[in-house]
């Protein structure tokens, strides 16, 4: 296997003693992990960030093997996650695609719909100019993964996002995320705590 592709950073998770087993989403591919060397050293740190988009270059000997990669930095989020709310959103949505999406598996129109969603939170001054792209990305999730909500309940959420959040959130947890203690969901909690405190609601 030899591939070289645009992806975005989903996750990192630390393996042996400078490497990470990386968690990207590509858009031919689907979600990837590779085994990329120095990920935890002073040059790649700031490349591997969950958000980020990067260019790969992914080899392995045969499709079953880990591939390994390196990657280029291509578009940096990264200061996003100086403030509390577009940090929130990006962990978020890149811990969401990182746990239930299936490895190799291409959905070309969920990388199109998350790196709109990262580029909206990138542009909007508040959440209200990305809360709309949020949840066009979980409903678009849920659709492409089988557990698509009825028309009249998507036109319901579209309606006003914050409450359509509520109700792709309950969809989420009950197909999707259900595990207890999960890690991607205590995520959704805290950006939804936030959302609506920004909206001045109370949390």
């Amino acid at each position: 296997m030899r591939l070289t592709t645009p992806a975005i950073i989903l996750s990192l998770r630390a393996h042996g003693e400078h490497g990470a087993i990386v968690r990207m989403l590509t858009p031919a591919e689907g979600l990837v992990a590779a085994y990329i060397r120095g990920a935890r050293g002073r040059r790649m740190r700031p490349v591997l960030i969950a958000g980020n988009a990067v260019e790969a270059r992914l080899s392995a000997r045969t499709d079953a093997q880990l591939p390994q990669a390196e990657v280029e930095l291509t578009r940096s989020r990264a200061p996003l996650l100086t403030e509390p709310l577009p940090a929130a959103g990006i962990a978020w949505s890149t811990a969401l695609a990182a746990q239930v999406l299936p490895e190799r598996q291409p959905y070309p129109a969920l990388y199109d719909g998350l790196d709109g969603l990262l580029e909206a939170i990138a542009a909007a001054p508040s959440a209200s100019g990305w809360g709309p792209a949020l949840l066009a990305f979980e409903l678009l999730l849920l659709a492409e993964l089988g557990f698509g909500l009825e028309p009249e309940q998507v036109a319901r959420a579209a309606a006003d996002w914050l409450p359509g959040l509520q109700l792709t959130g309950r969809r989420l947890r009950r197909d999707l995320l259900s595990r207890p203690g999960d890690p991607a969901w205590d995520s959704r909690e805290r950006l939804m705590g936030r959302l609506r405190r920004s909206q001045g609601l109370v949390a």
